[in-house]
């Protein structure tokens, strides 16, 4: 490879500290200060939902174990796509990157600015009046465009460098962290509460209409774990990738999951179920009621701030998965195309921020969670599934422990997740299934203008 072809590649530049804060970013984010309104509603059962929560952790562990395994294996830009590419095939790795780009990323960006905006306007009532738009704009289109405003601002700030990006990045992580742990440890030990609220709700008698909820809830959660894969996606910008990309893992995973019991059991401590139900902005609901309306105030004003991380971390990995499939030849051309100084996929960032700008307008937030969660799931099985042909070809380069039982856990509770989920929300998630399916036509014009240059 010549100098110049080199000055166009991305850079291995990231180490273990930043690869852990932008997989914890990427995990804490609109999905656990949203979703427990939500799965309190399905399942009206406080005790459930925390043993929900715990078996989500212990999935999304599986799944870091697997694709630790993964990214050791192949440690380049692209995540699920390269690995289902190399080790079954070229069109269902397209299929899980086309999916990446319409839902997988661009969907949780939606969601976080969206998030961002219900719990900014949550917090200051009164913003849009103040900048006498009450008059031209209804409430809900001035929150969407308040959260469009925040995926072009950050679209931005990453297309300036890796560098810098890792950089904000860092700080957002560390002040979520602090948000996330102050919240928890004050409001148990401080705020206005009963444990009595943990056995108030009502009972479960586990039929099939119950099996359906759990699997539903189980969805939600998983979105809100989604990104203990993401080192993955970054694997060409990670510095000795074989013991970064497994360590940062394992480890952001260890850490959200014991944040994410602890912090649900703050809300169930906070708020009555009764009031808990259907309710998005619970994390400000909770402050309320442990402390008071100004410190509901507060707190959702820190939580919106704090969305900035996730949104900020999708925004860095998501270009990388475009970028490798436009590389490959499976996507247009000018999506590989690297900035000559700031070494960032920038027309794979500008793509993207348009396919989330248009998630923002289209739909309501419990629908994209739904449509979001269902897509998710779909890939991160047959990538795991992988494990197997790469252990029976001997080509694992890190052979980390567990080896089938965890793969088989994840295997088996993803598709039982995706079945009952099915069953419960059959709409958003047949649409999720079409548009996987409409990459095909897609791969092969693709596959055709590339045979013939």
């Amino acid at each position: 490879m010549s100098l110049a072809d080199s000055s166009h590649k991305l850079e291995r530049k990231l180490g273990l500290f930043p690869v852990t804060n932008i997989v914890i970013a990427n995990i804490i984010g609109a999905g656990i200060f949203t979703t427990t309104g939500y799965l309190m509603g399905f399942l009206g059962n406080p005790i459930l939902m925390l043993i929900l929560w715990v078996i989500g952790g212990v999935i999304a562990l599986c799944g870091a174990l697997a694709f630790g395994e993964l990214g050791a294996a192949f440690p380049e830009a692209g995540g699920e796509y390269i690995f289902i590419s190399k080790l079954f095939s070229p069109m269902l790795g397209f299929l899980s990157g086309w999916l990446s780009l319409i839902v997988g990323f661009s969907a949780p960006i939606a969601a976080s600015a969206i998030g961002f905006s219900n719990y900014f306007t949550w917090a200051f009532p009164t913003f849009q009046e103040w900048l006498m738009l009450n008059e031209l704009l209804s409430p809900g289109l001035f929150n969407r465009l308040l959260a469009i405003l925040i995926i072009l601002i950050f679209s931005f700030v990453h297309s300036r460098g890796v560098v810098l990006g890792a950089r904000v990045q860092n700080t957002l992580t560390l002040l979520k962290i602090l948000l996330v742990v102050g919240l928890i440890a004050v409001g148990l030990a401080f705020g206005n509460g009963n444990f009595q609220n943990l056995h108030s709700g009502s009972s479960i008698d586990l039929g099939f209409d119950d099996w359906k909820a759990i699997g539903l809830s189980l969805m939600f959660i998983m979105f809100a774990y989604s990104g203990w894969n993401s080192a993955t996606y970054i694997g060409s910008e990670i510095k000795n990738p074989g013991k970064v990309i497994p360590r940062s893992l394992l480890i952001s995973t260890v850490i959200v999951t014991v944040l994410y019991v602890l912090l649900n059991l703050f809300f169930i401590y906070a708020v009555p179920v009764g009031e808990m139900r259907n309710e998005p902005e619970i994390g400000g609901l909770a402050a309320g009621f442990a402390f008071g309306p100004t410190a509901e105030t507060v707190i959702s004003l820190l939580i919106s701030f704090a969305l900035f991380s996730s949104l900020s971390a999708f925004i860095i990995l998501g270009p990388r998965v475009y970028y490798k499939m436009a590389e490959d030849g499976y996507f247009f051309k000018s999506i590989a195309k690297v900035h000559p100084v700031r070494k960032v996929p920038s027309n794979a960032i500008l793509l993207q921020a348009t396919i989330a700008i248009i998630l923002v307008l289209s739909g309501t937030f419990e629908q994209i969670l739904t449509y979001m969660g269902f897509s998710l799931g779909i890939f991160p099985i047959i990538a795991v599934a992988g494990v197997f042909k790469l252990r029976i070809q001997n080509r694992s380069r890190l052979k980390l422990p567990g080896f089938p039982v965890i793969h088989l856990i994840f295997i088996a509770s993803g598709i039982t997740m995706l079945v009952l989920a099915y069953m419960q929300r059959p709409v958003e998630s047949s649409v999720a299934i079409l548009t996987a399916l409409s990459g095909i036509p897609v791969f092969y014009w693709f596959k055709r203008k590339s045979f013939n240059r």
